[in-house]
């Protein structure tokens, strides 16, 4: 057959089908359908997390349907920076310093959605790139029914009774595991002494973990005694989890430090369906559903302007008396948190 023929059946289909060039992104951006990726820790184990929340209600209320990807909040963004030609997501949500480092590499657009100018303005973009959704703060986990009392300080930590029964997930890969270099580098005063003190503790630490969500039903089952996480994922899966109870290391002082470490959410650049991205955004930060971010997430409202009073709201305040909240420098960690984690791998041998 001569090569410039066309056989009878494909030419007919291709006179039937509909020009791809002409309506094929159209297609794609009125579909029902919008894609999140996310950190681990806002959806719930059995169903009953915030996201099972707004993302049942969202589609009730729109008709659009949420695809949801989960994974470490450095995972996630090396998801979209390989996707960048041809992206996939819609919306990107991870933890400081992540959430600034996708903006950095261009995979965030603009959009300040609807509510997120009662959003306190260390919470977001100042260009309109991200914004967060939920408040939260670092901590880390302990088994209350092997531990009487929770450590105090991160020194008990290299005792021997937590020989193989400590774990903290990879700085650089997860939010939570770069929050432990970052709160180390503050209770230690500099990156030296941090690294010097987590080279140490190398000893106890069972190994590295992608997912901070996976390590909170070890300690529950008593497989480790200690381990980090945050206090919304944390709190939410105590409800699940009866023997687990979230602490703070103490600094040099001897006082209970954390920082925030907030749920930042962006639309990504080129989104194949913007327009619903920027619907579920508007839906996230909007009254009721930040109402809920305590009542049924187990977190902090991003907005000022909402008061929670709920069982958990009032519970959360007390966890949170008498720690104090130090702001990191979000700034310096962005530029330089690659040559962090590449000192953190060198002093612990990872």
């Amino acid at each position: 057959m001569p090569r410039n023929r066309v056989p009878l059946a494909v030419a007919l289909a291709l006179i039937a089908a509909p020009a791809l060039s002409a309506c094929g992104s159209s297609a794609a951006s009125d579909a029902k359908v919008v894609t999140v990726y996310s950190a681990d820790g806002l959806k719930g184990e059995n169903g009953d997390g915030w996201y099972d929340q707004v993302f049942k209600d969202f589609q009730k209320q729109t008709g659009i349907k949420v695809e949801y990807v989960e994974g470490g909040s450095g995972e996630m963004v090396q998801r979209a920076v390989r996707e960048r030609s041809n992206p996939q997501a819609d919306v990107l949500v991870t933890l400081p310093p992540f959430i600034q480092q996708a903006a950095g590499k261009g995979l965030l657009q603009k959009y300040a959605p609807a509510g997120s100018d009662r959003v306190a303005g260390a919470d977001k973009a100042a260009d309109s790139t991200w914004t967060s959704v939920v408040t939260n703060y670092f901590g880390f986990v302990y088994n209350k029914k092997e531990l009487k009392q929770p450590p105090k300080t991160w020194d008990e930590l290299l005792g021997a009774r937590y020989k193989n029964k400590l774990q903290y997930s990879t700085p650089g890969v997860a939010g939570d595991g770069t929050a432990v270099l970052i709160k180390a580098m503050h209770d230690f005063g500099g990156k030296e002494r941090a690294l010097a003190y987590l080279k140490r503790l190398q000893a106890n630490n069972v190994g590295p973990s992608a997912s901070t969500g996976k390590l909170a039903p070890k300690v529950d089952k008593g497989e480790l005694l200690v381990a980090n996480g945050d206090v919304q994922m944390n709190y939410a899966q105590t409800k699940t989890m009866p023997n687990l109870g979230i602490w703070f290391p103490a600094g040099t002082d001897g006082k209970p430090t954390t920082f925030a470490l907030p749920y930042a959410a962006g639309l990504v650049t080129k989104a194949p369906h913007s327009t619903n991205g920027k619907k579920l955004l508007d839906f996230m930060l909007a009254r009721k559903q930040q109402q809920e971010v305590s009542a049924i997430g187990g977190g902090f409202t991003a907005r000022q302007d909402v008061e929670a009073t709920d069982a958990n709201a009032v519970a959360l305040t007390r966890l949170m008396d008498g720690v104090e909240v130090f702001e990191p420098d979000w700034s310096d960690i962005e530029k330089n948190l690659s040559a962090y984690v590449e000192d953190w791998k060198s002093a612990t041998g990872s």
